[in-house]
């Protein structure tokens, strides 16, 4: 079964995300993470990786919270298949 993507954002200092199928990079201010829903930026400061559970796709990242962007899904498929929609 497929796990939802949410977010849940607790007073800036603790971020808790599912439906997360990679995470891409993490450093103390910036965290990338690929979702169910695309690519999702997160920025901050003293970012900390909490709880990071595979199996089901949980997320928690601890510290200040200052952004979260999400990006866009690039579309599969050449040229044509663009064109062609």
């Amino acid at each position: 079964m497929e796990q939802l993507h949410t977010l849940r954002l607790h007073q800036r200092e603790a971020l808790t995300v599912t439906g997360v199928t990679e995470v891409a990079s993490f450093d103390e201010s910036a965290v990338l993470l690929h979702t169910q829903q695309g690519p999702l930026q997160v920025y901050g400061q003293d970012l900390k990786l909490k709880t990071l559970r595979p199996e089901d796709g949980h997320l928690v990242v601890t510290g200040t919270v200052t952004a979260m962007i999400y990006g866009q899904t690039k579309k599969q498929g050449g040229f044509w298949r663009r064109v062609m929609g």
